[in-house]
Protein backbone atom coordinates (compact mmCIF):
# COMPACT_ATOMS: atom_id res chain seq x y z
CA UNK A 1 0.00 0.00 0.00
CA UNK A 2 1.37 3.16 -0.88
CA UNK A 3 2.12 5.88 1.89
CA UNK A 4 -0.97 8.20 0.64
CA UNK A 5 -3.19 5.55 0.54
CA UNK A 6 -2.31 4.70 4.26
CA UNK A 7 -3.02 8.48 5.19
CA UNK A 8 -6.21 8.26 3.21
CA UNK A 9 -7.04 5.35 4.36
CA UNK A 10 -6.40 6.38 8.36
CA UNK A 11 -7.88 9.83 8.21
CA UNK A 12 -10.98 8.06 6.89
CA UNK A 13 -11.03 5.68 9.46
CA UNK A 14 -10.08 8.69 12.11
CA UNK A 15 -13.36 10.24 10.24
CA UNK A 16 -15.65 7.24 11.28
CA UNK A 17 -13.87 6.95 15.01
CA UNK A 18 -15.00 10.31 15.36
CA UNK A 19 -18.57 10.08 14.19
CA UNK A 20 -18.61 6.86 16.43
CA UNK A 21 -19.10 9.09 19.55
CA UNK A 22 -22.45 9.86 18.32
CA UNK A 23 -23.62 6.43 17.24
CA UNK A 24 -26.41 5.55 19.98
CA UNK A 25 -28.03 9.09 20.13
CA UNK A 26 -31.81 9.59 18.76
CA UNK A 27 -32.30 11.38 14.90
CA UNK A 28 -31.09 14.95 14.39
CA UNK A 29 -31.97 17.43 12.24
CA UNK A 30 -29.32 18.49 9.85
CA UNK A 31 -29.12 22.27 10.12
CA UNK A 32 -27.11 22.85 7.12
CA UNK A 33 -27.14 26.85 8.40
CA UNK A 34 -24.46 26.00 11.33
CA UNK A 35 -21.18 23.69 10.39
CA UNK A 36 -20.49 23.01 13.89
CA UNK A 37 -24.20 21.77 14.65
CA UNK A 38 -24.13 20.07 10.92
CA UNK A 39 -21.04 18.24 11.94
CA UNK A 40 -22.80 17.03 14.65
CA UNK A 41 -26.09 15.93 13.48
CA UNK A 42 -24.78 14.26 10.60
CA UNK A 43 -22.65 12.41 12.53
CA UNK A 44 -25.33 11.40 14.54
CA UNK A 45 -27.42 10.31 11.44
CA UNK A 46 -25.03 8.67 9.87
CA UNK A 47 -23.84 5.85 12.89
CA UNK A 48 -27.70 5.82 14.21
CA UNK A 49 -28.25 4.11 10.83
CA UNK A 50 -25.00 2.25 10.89
CA UNK A 51 -26.97 0.78 14.27
CA UNK A 52 -30.07 0.52 13.12
CA UNK A 53 -28.85 -1.36 10.18
CA UNK A 54 -26.62 -3.84 11.41
CA UNK A 55 -28.02 -6.97 10.69
CA UNK A 56 -28.28 -5.75 7.04
CA UNK A 57 -25.00 -5.15 6.79
CA UNK A 58 -23.63 -8.68 8.46
CA UNK A 59 -25.80 -10.07 5.56
CA UNK A 60 -24.73 -8.06 2.68
CA UNK A 61 -21.95 -5.42 3.35
CA UNK A 62 -22.51 -3.56 0.24
CA UNK A 63 -25.61 -1.72 2.51
CA UNK A 64 -23.23 0.31 4.24
CA UNK A 65 -22.73 1.90 0.47
CA UNK A 66 -26.61 2.60 0.75
CA UNK A 67 -25.78 4.47 4.35
CA UNK A 68 -22.97 6.30 3.30
CA UNK A 69 -25.01 7.66 0.08
CA UNK A 70 -27.93 8.53 2.65
CA UNK A 71 -26.41 9.92 5.88
CA UNK A 72 -23.10 11.48 4.63
CA UNK A 73 -22.75 12.40 1.27
CA UNK A 74 -25.50 14.95 1.12
CA UNK A 75 -23.71 17.23 3.47
CA UNK A 76 -20.14 16.43 1.16
CA UNK A 77 -19.08 19.06 -1.19
CA UNK A 78 -17.46 16.36 -3.65
CA UNK A 79 -18.07 18.67 -6.85
CA UNK A 80 -15.62 20.86 -5.31
CA UNK A 81 -13.93 18.87 -3.93
CA UNK A 82 -13.46 16.80 -7.19
CA UNK A 83 -12.45 20.39 -8.97
CA UNK A 84 -9.73 20.89 -6.62
CA UNK A 85 -8.33 17.12 -7.01
CA UNK A 86 -8.00 17.77 -10.46
CA UNK A 87 -6.30 21.39 -9.89
CA UNK A 88 -4.49 22.54 -13.35
CA UNK A 89 -5.39 19.66 -15.42
CA UNK A 90 -9.28 21.04 -14.85
CA UNK A 91 -8.92 23.53 -17.47
CA UNK A 92 -7.98 20.82 -20.49
CA UNK A 93 -11.00 18.75 -19.51
CA UNK A 94 -14.20 18.88 -21.88
CA UNK A 95 -17.52 19.53 -20.00
CA UNK A 96 -18.35 15.98 -19.75
CA UNK A 97 -15.39 14.60 -18.89
CA UNK A 98 -15.94 17.10 -15.30
CA UNK A 99 -19.20 15.64 -15.06
CA UNK A 100 -17.63 12.01 -15.10
CA UNK A 101 -14.84 12.73 -13.05
CA UNK A 102 -17.30 13.90 -10.48
CA UNK A 103 -19.61 11.24 -10.68
CA UNK A 104 -16.77 8.45 -10.14
CA UNK A 105 -14.99 10.62 -7.69
CA UNK A 106 -18.65 10.54 -5.54
CA UNK A 107 -18.79 6.51 -5.84
CA UNK A 108 -15.40 6.30 -4.98
CA UNK A 109 -15.70 8.73 -1.92
CA UNK A 110 -18.52 6.42 -1.19
CA UNK A 111 -16.79 3.11 -1.60
CA UNK A 112 -13.75 4.08 0.61
CA UNK A 113 -15.54 5.40 3.64
CA UNK A 114 -18.13 2.31 3.40
CA UNK A 115 -15.24 0.04 3.64
CA UNK A 116 -13.71 2.22 6.75
CA UNK A 117 -17.10 1.60 8.19
CA UNK A 118 -15.91 -2.17 8.79
CA UNK A 119 -13.04 -1.19 10.95
CA UNK A 120 -14.07 1.85 13.31
CA UNK A 121 -13.85 0.90 17.12
CA UNK A 122 -15.13 2.84 19.99
CA UNK A 123 -13.07 6.05 21.10
CA UNK A 124 -13.45 9.32 23.48
CA UNK A 125 -14.03 12.29 21.41
CA UNK A 126 -13.75 16.09 21.97
CA UNK A 127 -15.00 18.61 19.49
CA UNK A 128 -13.88 22.27 20.55
CA UNK A 129 -16.09 24.85 21.15
CA UNK A 130 -18.02 26.75 17.69
CA UNK A 131 -16.78 29.94 17.05
CA UNK A 132 -18.68 32.80 15.50
CA UNK A 133 -18.53 32.11 12.48
CA UNK A 134 -20.94 34.91 10.53
CA UNK A 135 -18.33 36.81 8.61
CA UNK A 136 -17.02 33.61 7.61
CA UNK A 137 -16.49 31.55 4.15
CA UNK A 138 -14.68 28.85 5.52
CA UNK A 139 -14.17 27.19 8.87
CA UNK A 140 -12.56 24.38 10.60
CA UNK A 141 -14.77 22.56 13.16
CA UNK A 142 -11.87 20.82 15.51
CA UNK A 143 -11.43 17.33 17.01
CA UNK A 144 -9.26 15.51 19.30
CA UNK A 145 -9.36 11.60 19.53
CA UNK A 146 -8.57 9.96 22.71
CA UNK A 147 -7.33 6.50 22.82
CA UNK A 148 -5.70 4.87 25.83
CA UNK A 149 -1.66 4.91 25.60
CA UNK A 150 -1.78 6.93 23.11
CA UNK A 151 -1.40 10.76 22.55
CA UNK A 152 -4.29 12.69 21.10
CA UNK A 153 -5.35 12.65 17.42
CA UNK A 154 -6.09 16.15 15.77
CA UNK A 155 -8.89 16.06 13.28
CA UNK A 156 -10.56 19.20 11.31
CA UNK A 157 -13.44 19.13 8.61
CA UNK A 158 -12.83 22.03 6.82
CA UNK A 159 -16.35 23.07 5.94
CA UNK A 160 -17.42 26.26 2.94
CA UNK A 161 -20.33 28.34 2.86
CA UNK A 162 -22.42 27.89 -0.16
CA UNK A 163 -24.27 30.63 -2.17
CA UNK A 164 -27.18 30.26 -0.02
CA UNK A 165 -25.70 30.44 3.16
CA UNK A 166 -25.70 26.69 3.68
CA UNK A 167 -22.42 24.81 4.36
CA UNK A 168 -20.53 21.83 3.38
CA UNK A 169 -17.63 19.55 4.16
CA UNK A 170 -15.03 19.41 1.90
CA UNK A 171 -11.80 18.19 3.49
CA UNK A 172 -10.31 16.33 5.99
CA UNK A 173 -6.92 17.61 8.12
CA UNK A 174 -5.51 14.36 10.33
CA UNK A 175 -2.05 15.61 12.15
CA UNK A 176 -2.01 18.59 9.45
CA UNK A 177 -2.16 16.43 6.67
CA UNK A 178 -5.22 17.56 4.26
CA UNK A 179 -6.62 14.22 2.49
CA UNK A 180 -7.73 16.43 0.24
CA UNK A 181 -4.23 17.93 -0.81
CA UNK A 182 -2.88 14.31 -0.76
CA UNK A 183 -4.82 13.18 -3.19
CA UNK A 184 -4.76 15.92 -5.22
CA UNK A 185 -1.19 15.16 -5.60
CA UNK A 186 -1.77 11.34 -6.51
CA UNK A 187 -4.54 12.16 -8.80
CA UNK A 188 -2.34 15.17 -10.95
CA UNK A 189 0.21 12.97 -11.28
CA UNK A 190 -2.32 9.87 -12.79
CA UNK A 191 -3.54 12.36 -14.98
CA UNK A 192 -0.42 13.53 -16.40
CA UNK A 193 0.81 9.80 -16.69
CA UNK A 194 -2.13 8.16 -18.02
CA UNK A 195 -4.90 11.04 -18.90
CA UNK A 196 -7.85 12.32 -17.71
CA UNK A 197 -10.30 9.24 -18.98
CA UNK A 198 -8.08 6.88 -17.53
CA UNK A 199 -8.42 8.07 -14.44
CA UNK A 200 -12.31 8.46 -14.46
CA UNK A 201 -12.47 4.44 -15.21
CA UNK A 202 -9.55 3.81 -12.44
CA UNK A 203 -12.15 5.38 -10.18
CA UNK A 204 -14.87 4.00 -11.55
CA UNK A 205 -13.79 0.42 -11.53
CA UNK A 206 -13.01 1.15 -7.79
CA UNK A 207 -16.52 2.04 -6.90
CA UNK A 208 -17.37 -1.07 -8.49
CA UNK A 209 -15.81 -3.48 -5.86
CA UNK A 210 -17.39 -5.11 -2.73
CA UNK A 211 -17.06 -4.55 0.68
CA UNK A 212 -15.57 -6.65 2.52
CA UNK A 213 -16.49 -7.49 6.16
CA UNK A 214 -14.28 -7.31 9.20
CA UNK A 215 -13.92 -9.63 11.74
CA UNK A 216 -14.16 -6.42 14.17
CA UNK A 217 -16.78 -4.21 12.09
CA UNK A 218 -20.48 -4.12 12.82
CA UNK A 219 -19.32 -3.43 16.51
CA UNK A 220 -22.40 -2.23 18.33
Amino acid sequence: MSLFNRIFKNTVLLTLVAFSWFAHGEESEVNTMDPYDMVEAVANNTFARFHQDVDIIKANPDHLKVIVSDELMPYIDYKYASYKVMGTHLKATTKEQRQRFVKAFQGYLVSTYAQAFTEYTDQQVKFSPAKDFSQEKMVNVNIEIFEAGRPPIKLAFKVRRLKDNSWKAFDLVAEGVSLLASKSSEISNLIRQKGIDSVILELEQRTKGHISSKAQGTKV
